[in-house]
């Protein structure tokens, strides 16, 4: 195996996560596009990595004990990339709580609602006559964005003016909304005003937008 970190991924707003924070953290790694449209992730190869044949997955031929480490779940992976390179999770203890706590905010909270109203809105309307499921995950949508936006006032980043893995694991969700669910005018997203303005200041990062494109299909 390489002595780099090998992805398995595709640049969907989980995946995008992970190849920015390598990006970022400067971490030699090679990338693998796992086609979910496929069915890649349900391949046994796979499934050796990721026992839920979900993407992003990693494995670290170097892990800490030396030995090659598969590490599922993509909170998860953020976490340990940050320890391995000492980058984007503060040291400070109480800055390095309140970045875990938004990126689980992200994890448990922005990532299933945006999929969800996503699914319904983008994807399944002709297989559901009801208008409640977009109404739903449109609501807690838009509740979301109103914790953040609130959350940016008088700060650059999530957690101060420092770019955190919180900010990598929540920007391509928002990105999301706009660029393949197509729903800004739907969801008023220009009305979050200090939300458009920390997606424009971190994609205006290179090393970041390259992120973006990893694993990409297109």
């Amino acid at each position: 195996m390489s002595d780099k970190i090998q992805l398995y991924s595709l640049a969907t707003p989980n995946g995008q996560k992970v190849s920015i924070a390598l990006e970022e953290m400067g971490l030699p790694y090679n990338a693998h596009t796992i086609n979910i449209m496929d069915g890649d992730q349900f391949s046994d190869e796979f499934i050796k990595i990721n026992p839920n044949s979900k993407i992003p997955a990693i494995v670290d031929p170097n892990g800490p004990d030396g030995s090659p480490l598969a590490i599922m779940e993509s909170g998860a992976i953020l976490i340990y990339l940050a320890e391995k390179s000492k980058k984007f999770l503060p040291q400070d203890e109480r800055l390095r709580s309140e970045t875990l706590q938004w990126l689980f905010f992200q994890v448990g909270g922005v990532g299933p609602m945006f999929g969800q109203f996503g699914h319904f809105y983008k994807y399944a309307g002709d297989k559901c006559d009801h208008p409640y499921p977009i109404q739903r995950y449109a609501t807690e949508t838009k509740r979301l964005l109103s914790v953040l936006e609130k959350r940016l006032t008088n700060r650059n980043f999530i957690v101060g003016d420092d770019y955190t893995i919180a900010d990598m694991s929540i920007v391509p969700w928002i990105v999301c909304l706009k660029k393949f669910y197509q729903a800004e005018d739907f969801l008023h997203l220009s009305q979050f005003e200090r939300v458009n303005a920390w997606v424009d200041r971190i994609l205006d990062r290179p090393l970041t937008l390259a992120g973006t494109k990893v694993c990409s299909l297109n």
